[in-house]
């Protein structure tokens, strides 16, 4: 008997641990907009009972917490669901913290800080970690015809709409099977519909 993972990829749901307010929301804003289901909780004991409630796929921890510090949360967490993936967030990094994050094998371990797009790239690692045997793109895409005088822009865009229509709308799904980002997807979906271009 295989041990499925509980969770599809594009289902993944991230807790975000974080007590500075104004990057919790900034964490939040940016998850919902690349399509997860994200909650944040304020500090460690917060984040270890919505955990118990209802497991994380991804934490997303602050090291330097009030009270029960990120990694003990990390190790708690762990401690239920095993298959928990976790990117180290601090403005404090030091050498025995970086050990620790090693030794728990964390998916990434960033400095505050953080670019978007290097917690972007940690997020679609963790990802591929949850579902390692999922092909990074489609086996063999069906492609929409190219006729002559068509631009590169105007074969890409097609190209990008018909997948969307094959994932039924999901755009995490689409930008996995597409090999891009969720963020390029998103970018170029907002430029077709500016253009008048819809997926329907």
């Amino acid at each position: 008997m295989s041990a499925a993972h509980p969770r599809q990829i594009h289902e993944a749901r991230v807790l975000v641990v974080e007590d500075e307010s104004r990057m919790r929301e900034l964490l939040l804003r940016a998850l919902t907009g690349w399509g997860f289901e994200a909650v944040a909780a304020r500090n460690g004991e917060e984040g270890l009972r919505l955990h118990e409630a209802h497991p994380f796929d991804i934490a997303l921890l602050d090291l330097n917490l009030p009270g029960i510090g990120g990694m003990e949360v990390l190790q708690r967490m762990r401690a239920r669901t095993p298959h928990l993936q976790a990117i180290i967030l601090t403005g404090f990094a030091s050498i025995e913290s970086a050990k620790q994050a090693v030794h728990l094998d964390v998916v990434e371990f960033l400095t505050k800080p953080t670019h978007l797009g290097e917690l972007e790239q940690a997020l679609d690692r963790a990802l591929r970690r949850m579902s390692p045997t999922a092909p990074a793109v489609l086996d063999k895409p069906d492609l929409p015809p190219v006729t002559a005088g068509m631009t590169l822009d105007e074969v890409e865009r097609q190209h990008i709409l018909m997948a969307l229509r094959q994932n039924n709308g999901n755009r995490t799904a689409t930008a996995q099977a597409l090999g891009i980002s969720r963020r390029t997807l998103y970018y170029k979906l907002e430029e077709y519909e500016r253009q008048g271009f819809t997926s329907d």
